[in-house]
């Protein structure tokens, strides 16, 4: 699944959702992943979010992969509303499944099921799964993605392309298996599904004083990047090589002929933090035996520099629309079994 390019985004989505309620402290916005509502003397954060670019386990991830963007904002989630949709009545037994990974997940992290919505049409063609997040600040001050400074240093955790080789192992491994990847390699990428959450490090990180935060979802690492510059108006210049790829994702990406910065990665956390915060900061989330690098800088101007060497790739152009998953979903059959 895909987003719609920016430009069709800002024509017929954010054209229509203006409010005039003043305890709308943030509503619709491009890139600000929840939305921030004053309600008594707290503030609630939402976020809603589907996935249909997965078969198995879609509960589970559906469940993360939204309370992701609540911790991202520094503040944990307490409560969340499932929509559950299959293609026919025939499916109930799919609907249970699915319940049942987001119970899984939930339990993870400690957040309550506290309603939504269950069905069939026959206008899909594979379960979907929609998850509303909701948390409350309690005193603490929401992280924007749009607050990067200059001269701060950009973290990043746990590597790139996470989520999307998981899908691709549990999904797409017949094709794996053709592609040349061993049985060993698929069920190990099949466990990334685990390193999903976020959740953590995010707190850790809005506790050591990070001034910009978001997940790396579609559009991976490298569209997560030029969202926090195009939002804070800042450049970031990044090493490649200090960039967090496991041997699996490389191995992967190999075979499949996708490139790792732009694969959708929930589980990966983005974060610039203050020069003086960095050591504490790879510190703290290091002591959670989560692997987390500094890989560059925010500068002065705008859009994302790569330094590969001596080469520099220079992106500046937002391509939410543009997902390496929703490429190889075009490309390959999914299977959904190893055997």
């Amino acid at each position: 699944m895909s987003k719609f390019p920016l430009r069709v985004l800002r024509e017929n989505v954010y054209a229509f959702t203006g409010v005039s309620d003043p305890d709308v402290m943030l509503g619709a916005a491009f890139g600000e992943d929840a939305a921030m509502v004053r309600v008594g003397g707290d503030i609630l954060l939402s976020h809603v979010d589907p996935i249909v670019g997965a078969v198995e386990g879609i509960g589970y991830l559906a469940v993360h992969v939204a309370c992701n963007d609540i911790a991202a904002r520094g503040i944990p989630p307490r409560w969340i509303l499932l929509l559950i949709m299959v293609p026919r009545l025939e499916d109930a037994e799919t609907v249970g499944r699915v319940m049942a990974d987001c119970r899984r997940a939930a339990d993870e992290i400690d957040v309550s099921i506290i309603g939504g919505h269950t069905g069939y049409s026959s206008g899909i063609s594979r379960p979907l799964a929609a998850v509303t997040a909701l948390g409350v600040a309690g005193g603490r001050t929401p992280i924007l993605t749009a607050g990067a400074r200059i001269g701060d240093v950009v973290l990043v955790t746990k590597g790139v392309a996470l989520e999307g080789t998981a899908i691709l192992a549990q999904d797409f491994a017949g094709t794996a298996k053709r592609l040349g990847l061993g049985e060993e390699e698929i069920a190990g990428a099949r466990r990334f599904i685990d390193m999903v959450s976020v959740i953590p490090e995010a707190l850790d990180l809005a506790e050591q004083g990070a001034h910009a935060m978001h997940d790396a979802t579609r559009g991976g690492l490298l569209e997560t990047l030029l969202e926090i510059a195009h939002l804070s108006n800042v450049g970031i210049e990044i090493d490649a090589s200090s960039i967090p790829v496991d041997p699996l994702v490389a191995r992967f990406a190999g075979a499949f002929g996708f490139d790792p910065l732009r694969m959708i990665s929930s589980g990966t956390l983005a974060a610039t933090v203050p020069p003086e915060q960095a050591a504490a900061a790879l510190e703290r989330v290091r002591a959670r035996h989560v692997v987390c690098a500094a890989i560059g800088t925010v500068v002065e101007g705008g859009g994302v520099r790569v330094v590969r060497g001596g080469e520099v790739d220079f992106h500046d152009e937002i391509r939410c629309e543009e997902d390496e998953l929703a490429r190889m979903w075009a490309r390959h059959r999914p299977d959904g079994s190893a055997g």
